[in-house]
């Protein structure tokens, strides 16, 4: 797309206050522009007629057509980047997180009016979500069936970088995963791939709170390791997979031999919560050389610098390349410091580390 031109955006949903906040938000950062609204499919599907927008902000619950159908409409005739705007219900977590595989970008929680913060974080989420799928790849699916710059905060804010490290070697290694704009399908590809005995893997994927409860039963369900929603003081084992809880960060942690996650609030690091540098940063320091790093596909550059302190710290990082993401984003910033010894198709990065490539 021409990037200076402002990305068009069409709001889809049934009610008016949520259709006028969406467009305030989205109008008030200078490189969105807000092309039309629409209370219901029907009418949305008049207005593309008419001018095709560049995103779509989608609703799931909507009146005459609900969103899934129509996203599974505009996939397999005219794919578009779609992101699905969604209340926290758990109907609605289970419904958006289907839209993922039908081909949806994204999915941000419905913005309240509850208080300045929450106002100011979802204006960067939206924003920013809108901004990564109108440069994502969108491939056609068939079926079978804000103007003030808000500072941008680092790891810093959560764990203090280690001046040394002294961590010693064991038996065990743990896969440290980061993922954003399309990581979803690509995790669900990546953790499908892997057999029962695998390390214990700890991955933070950008996605609201609850839905990464959701996002985790349903790789839980088709998976042959455990994948649960990350609870603070797991233990990170060989066949499980945890997920940081949506607005939350998540640490790894170290006592002796074990390893488990800490689970806890704070600010948005690199505009994110749960944030990938906070993961990253965390892995270097307790786990060190026995680590694997992987970072996937997703906009901006979280986990690059994490990546790169997991490298330093002795750990194997890895990072997927460019023509198996759907935005070249974090990768792309991860190899551009220098923090990736090796760069992979998505399909490849599952066999890469069940490897016996100890340093």
């Amino acid at each position: 797309m021409d990037f200076n031109k402002k990305i068009k955006v069409l709001v889809v949903d049934d009610s008016a206050v949520v259709r006028q906040t969406l467009s305030q938000i989205l109008e008030s950062d200078p490189k969105i522009e807000v092309m039309g609204t629409a209370p219901d499919p029907f009418v949305a599907a008049k207005k593309i007629q008419d001018e095709v927008p560049d995103v779509i902000t989608l609703d799931i619950e909507m009146p005459r057509m609900d969103g899934l159908t129509f996203l599974r409409k505009i996939m397999s005739q005219h794919p578009m980047p779609v992101i699905i705007i969604s209340s926290l219900t758990v109907k609605g977590t289970e419904t958006a997180i289907k839209a993922l595989e039908y081909g949806a970008v994204d999915i941000i929680t419905k913005p309240q009016m509850d208080t300045k913060k929450f106002i100011e974080e979802s204006k960067i989420r939206i924003c920013d979500a809108v901004k990564a799928a109108a440069i994502s790849r969108i491939q056609r699916k068939q079926f079978t069936e804000t103007n003030i710059v808000q500072p941008k905060l680092s790891a810093d804010v959560i764990l203090q970088k280690a001046s040394t490290l002294s961590m010693f070697k064991t038996t065990e290694i743990v896969v440290s995963v980061g993922a954003s704009t399309g990581g979803t399908e690509a995790l669900k590809d990546f953790l499908f791939a892997l057999p029962h005995d695998v390390p214990g893997i700890v991955i933070v994927q950008h996605m609201p709170e609850k839905f990464t409860k959701s996002f985790a039963d349903r790789l839980n369900d088709i998976c042959k390791i455990t994948v649960k929603e990350a609870e603070n003081g797991d233990s990170v084992i060989r066949g499980r997979a945890l997920i940081a809880p949506g607005n939350y960060h998540m640490l790894l942690k170290r006592s002796g031999a074990r390893y488990y996650v800490e689970i806890k609030e704070g600010p948005l690091v690199n505009r994110h919560r749960p944030s990938v540098d906070v993961l990253f940063r965390s892995t270097a320091r307790y786990a060190g050389s026995n680590a694997i790093g992987v970072i996937m596909t997703g906009m901006g550059d979280d986990g690059a610098k994490g990546m790169l302190e997991m490298k330093e710290a002795g750990a194997i990082t890895v990072a997927q390349d460019e023509k198996s993401c759907v935005v070249f984003g974090m990768p792309k910033e991860a190899i551009k410091l220098g923090a990736v010894d090796k760069i992979l198709p998505l399909e490849q990065i599952a066999p890469f580390i069940l490897k016996p490539h100890r340093n």
